[in-house]
């Protein structure tokens, strides 16, 4: 197996776990909050953050991974940077409708686009646009019911859009950067991140329902589930950087809409929740944009892989090409080439 085809593998490995996972825990999270009423998302996520780093620390002492530390002060800023985005998101979600949340989201691939055509001078051929335009034109149909604006809530989801995005960007830059793989980068942040929601979750949960997280009426049940919700955690965790690493935040993006049509359709053949035509065209809609985003992806992919080995074969062909060399300096002719090569006169020369 070629490099090449165990990337692709890991990659479609990737997807999937963060397809499956994340499906999970949002199953797993609907089941906490409006069935046992534990409505206390940030905290619950600080607790996510927890385990995950618990785990990757068992891993590490088992030798799973290597520790390969750098540069605290941004690994510092990214985890705070990563929580901060978490909370943005929650308070987007608590102070505004859910149609104007759903746009919310939504607002996240063409900001994401827009700041690393900016900043990272990268190009976006228009299949790539006008597949986003279709994936977003119906998730748009099939998610977003009302746009009730108010000033506090369009503030907090203009917070939330830019944190988003530029967390998902340095996930993708950072490992890049310095080399370091999603587990080591999801290891060295986790704390950060934990400690970031765990000092600001309570307050931010009691703004948004009125409850003390600490006063609320665990049973067995409610910490069953929680238990679940953290394990289902570190998968949904892991995967995230993962994909960011192997792809890109847009890609990231494209696959958390997939997610989202994944859960409706869910809820609507098992859970029996209301649906509507709309519905099922806008899914149809959003279907058709990600399957079109891939099939761009997949056809750039081949391309820029065939130019990086044309490349490749004429730099190879330079040299290995003995005239060649001898222009450039970089070596000797065998005697048979140099009685065969053409002599050259200083008027060739001065006209050269």
């Amino acid at each position: 197996m070629t490099e090449s085809q165990r990337f692709q593998l890991g990659t479609i490995g990737a997807l999937s776990l963060s397809v499956v996972s994340s499906v999970s825990i949002v199953i797993c999270n609907k089941a906490l909050i409006s069935t046992l009423g534990f409505t206390f998302a940030t905290t619950l996520t600080s607790w996510h953050l927890l385990v995950t780093f618990c785990s990757l620390h068992v891993a590490r002492w088992m030798r799973f991974f290597e520790h390969k530390p750098f540069d605290p002060k941004a690994v510092m800023g990214f985890g705070i940077l990563n929580g901060s985005s978490i909370g943005f998101l929650n308070l987007s979600l608590g102070f505004n409708s859910v149609g104007f949340y759903q746009m919310t989201k939504l607002a996240i691939i063409p900001c994401t686009v827009l700041l690393e055509t900016l900043f990272y001078r990268k190009k976006f051929s228009r299949n790539i646009q006008l597949a986003l335009t279709v994936l977003l034109f119906g998730v748009g149909i099939a998610t977003v019911t009302d746009l009730q604006l108010n000033l506090l809530g369009s503030v907090l989801s203009m917070f939330a859009i830019v944190t988003t995005c530029i967390a998902q960007i340095m996930t993708n830059t950072i490992q890049k950067k310095f080399k370091v793989s999603s587990t080591q980068l999801l290891y060295q942040s986790c704390p950060y991140q934990s400690i970031t929601l765990f000092i600001v979750g309570p307050f931010l949960d009691w703004l948004l329902t009125n409850q003390n997280v600490f006063a609320f009426n665990y049973t067995q049940n409610v910490v069953a589930f929680i238990v679940l919700s953290c394990l289902i955690s570190v998968s949904v965790n892991f995967s995230t950087f993962l994909v960011i690493g192997k792809t890109s935040p847009v890609t990231y993006q494209v696959l958390g809409h997939l997610k989202t049509c994944l859960v409706l359709a869910f809820g609507y053949v098992l859970l029996r929740d209301p649906f509507s035509w709309r519905n099922i065209l806008g899914i149809v809609i959003a279907m058709l944009g990600m399957i079109l985003y891939s099939y761009c992806c997949s056809i750039e992919s081949q391309q820029k892989s065939i130019e990086a080995a044309s490349l490749l074969s004429q730099v190879n062909e330079s040299e290995t090409d003995p005239l060649i060399n001898v222009e450039k300096g970089s070596g000797n002719l065998p005697d048979s080439v140099v009685a065969q090569a053409p002599s050259w006169n200083s008027s060739k020369d001065q006209h050269v």
